[in-house]
């Protein structure tokens, strides 16, 4: 299958990290996500029940991010994921990036993130 719904540069703020100052308050992250799922149906009736609402696949990731303390990007990514692939039946698998858009580090670095991908059984 080839189907892939598209959603880029979410951004939001939320607590993730292990430095104090990163634990004190939340800090600006950008998630791109990739929604794997059939949707022929829905391009051929031009039907959007037919299909997965991204607002939706959207609002659950600002949840997630919002809701939660995290120490590692990588659980934000996994529970992310997670949560989007139980969504909806439809959706086969998720892949979730996560990126600090001001990672607290010395160096001159534009991001620092993690990506994965979770699958159904």
């Amino acid at each position: 299958m080839s189907d892939v719904i598209e959603l880029r540069e979410l951004r939001l703020s939320a607590v993730v990290g292990v430095l104090r100052e990163e634990r004190d308050r939340a800090q600006p992250l950008a998630l791109d996500l990739d929604v794997h799922r059939p949707f022929e149906e829905a391009a051929m009736n031009d039907d959007l029940s037919e299909t997965t609402d991204y607002a939706a696949v959207l609002e659950i990731a600002s949840r997630v991010a919002h809701d939660g303390s995290f120490l590692l990007l990588e659980t934000l990514a996994y529970r992310v994921a997670r949560e989007v692939l139980a969504f909806d039946p439809s959706i086969t698998s998720v892949t979730v990036g996560v990126r600090k858009l001001r990672p607290p580090v010395a160096l001159d670095v534009a991001t620092a993130g993690v990506r994965c991908t979770v699958s159904r059984a």
